[in-house]
């Protein structure tokens, strides 16, 4: 398990250099690929009720898919990480123009207060859809995350809803795609991965 745990850390270490040698222009040059596949998919156009994360500079940017969303007249939910904890919820958005007024974390990340009561996905209808967030991951749908293990937990959650696990897709830049992502029983393989492909 030791050798496991620092394979993973070495490779997270290795996968924070490569995004961070991207220019920001390449950056959103992938990402403008990335969504435009993203929104082409049958499992996007088909959901309703989807859950989105909200981007950090070394991630693809969802600011234009949250967009879309709104424009389709679909159901956004955001993530909500309970500190000190691997807890996390996902609660309804109500405009693409409200992530700009949410207080930010201390990863730099808007995310809606605490105290503030809002609808949570599985309390009421269930996801369709999560865009998975990650450092890496591989072609048989292994993920590496920043070790919080938030995704993988609520992943868990999602199972025991009536609805069962939605479909899961990461959105990552090219430079993200490794041979082999080292995973634990605990970690959860992911559906499908979107990147540019040459």
């Amino acid at each position: 398990m030791a050798a496991l745990w620092a394979a993973k850390k070495a490779l997270r270490l290795d996968l924070k250099r490569r995004v961070a040698a991207l220019s920001d222009a390449e950056k959103r040059r992938q990402t403008a690929a990335v969504s435009r596949r993203l929104l082409a998919h049958p499992k996007y156009q088909n959901c309703q009720r989807i859950a989105v994360f909200l981007s950090m500079s070394d991630e693809i940017q969802t600011e234009d898919i949250i967009k879309d969303v709104f424009q389709c007249g679909k159901q956004c939910f955001i993530p909500r990480y309970k500190p000190r904890s691997n807890h996390m919820d996902m609660v309804k958005l109500s405009s693409a123009e409200e992530i700009h007024n949410l207080p930010l974390t201390s990863w730099n990340i808007h995310q809606p207060a605490e105290d503030v009561l809002l609808e949570e996905a599985l309390t009421t209808g269930g996801l369709d859809l999560i865009l998975m967030p990650g450092l890496g991951f591989d072609k048989h749908g292994n993920r590496l995350g920043r070790g919080k293990g938030y995704y993988d937990t609520y992943l868990e959650r999602c199972l025991k809803h009536p609805k069962g696990k939605p479909y899961t897709i990461a959105v990552a830049f090219k430079e993200q795609i490794c041979d082999l992502v080292p995973v634990t029983e605990s970690d959860k393989p992911i559906d499908e991965v979107l990147y540019e492909t040459s």
